[in-house]
């Protein structure tokens, strides 16, 4: 017997996340509103109660954070969402977490910023979200969507390999994608073998010793252990979890490299180029952390020149300038919150034209 499959429907990327948390098995949520990403609490304060599952506004993103924690500590799965200023807050629970190898969900839908900011599209949380956040040189799991599909299947991913690889992941947007609608697949759940929980917390009882998750290493030699096994995780991470989008990259004597919403643009600009009869791709990043260095480090054998496009002054243009080959040029192009607008793009392809030709 064929089974049907799945309808499609039109979507707010935020309710995409929510649907898909849901799907994966998040029954415990803890957030704390804050625009652009409060579709997503919304949403789920309205659907998790009929599903058993706990909804909490916590007092505070602090708060909000530390009860995923102590959620993901007994085994659940838990997630929290926030943008900006929220998620700066929650960056010492975000560090309590990968200390205590707890898995868990961050959403980020990007603001202006620093400080307060504003409700502008901007991708300059990258250093944030890619680089830790906290105290302690740990990292985490970055994905990056670039539609509302993705925010869906990359949500349950993100909670997929975070209790594969036992640390927190993060769902990283900006604000057009958190915002935008667009024709959704909600896939079912897929069959992922995942490892027992066997670190989950647990009292003394007949034949089984307490167990208790820590962040805490005092004894000799412990602390240097720990993150030397930290660090062969994220080695495996890089060598298992990469993804990446490539178009049209075979024969590009340019390449643009961009994520989120300015990847679509850029995509766009690319085509705009091809038609004009100039060899140009498109090299997008799906996973921020673990970062597709091997892939960037191939493409610049053959290629040499690489315009990197940003909502930002520049913070991704370091992992792919670290990525690629020596003699390779990497170009920035940024549009900071404030600008006015996102980049058009004619605007992108202005760019490629005067760089392209540059190296004709």
């Amino acid at each position: 017997m064929q089974t049907a499959a799945p309808e499609k429907i039109f979507a707010k990327g935020n309710e995409a996340v929510a649907m898909a948390a849901l799907e994966a098995g998040c029954r415990c949520y803890f957030g704390y509103p804050i625009t652009p990403q409060s579709d997503i609490p919304e949403y789920l304060s309205r659907e998790l109660p009929g599903l058993g599952g706990e909804f909490i506004q916590a007092e505070s993103e602090i708060a909000a954070i530390n009860m995923v924690l102590g959620a993901s500590a007994t085994g659940a799965r838990a997630m929290t969402s926030s943008s900006g200023p929220g998620i700066s807050l929650k960056q010492e629970g975000i560090s309590y977490m990968a200390g205590s190898e707890l898995p868990g969900v961050i959403v980020d839908i990007m603001r202006a910023g620093p400080g307060l900011g504003g409700i502008d599209a901007s991708q300059a949380d990258y250093y944030q979200a890619t680089r830790g956040g906290g105290h302690g040189g740990y990292r985490i799991i970055v994905l990056a969507p670039a539609s509302v599909q993705e925010m869906y299947d990359l949500t349950m991913l993100a909670f997929d390999l975070s209790d594969i690889y036992r640390m927190p992941a993060m769902v990283l947007a900006d604000s057009v994608i958190g915002q935008m609608k667009e024709s959704l697949t909600p896939n079912p759940r897929p069959q992922v073998k995942l490892p027992p929980k066997e670190w989950v917390v647990r009292g003394r009882s007949a034949g089984e010793p307490q167990n208790v998750v820590k962040s805490l290493y005092l004894g000799d030699g412990e602390m240097e252990a720990f993150h030397w096994k930290m660090h062969a995780r994220y080695q495996e991470l890089a060598d298992r979890e990469c993804r990446w989008e490539e178009v049209q990259t075979a024969d590009a004597e340019l390449i643009v490299t961009a994520f989120g919403a300015t990847s679509r643009i850029a995509k766009t600009a690319v085509a705009m180029a091809r038609e004009a009869g100039m060899k140009v791709g498109l090299m997008r990043p799906v996973t921020l952390f673990p970062f597709p260095r091997k892939a960037y480090a191939q493409l610049s054998e053959r290629c040499k020149l690489f315009l990197d496009v940003e909502l930002s002054t520049g913070q991704m243009i370091d992992d792919v300038r670290l990525s690629v080959a020596r003699d390779a040029d990497v170009i920035f192009y940024g549009r900071p919150p404030g600008a006015g607008s996102l980049p058009t793009p004619e605007e992108l392809f202005g760019q490629i034209k005067k760089n392209y030709r540059a190296t004709a």
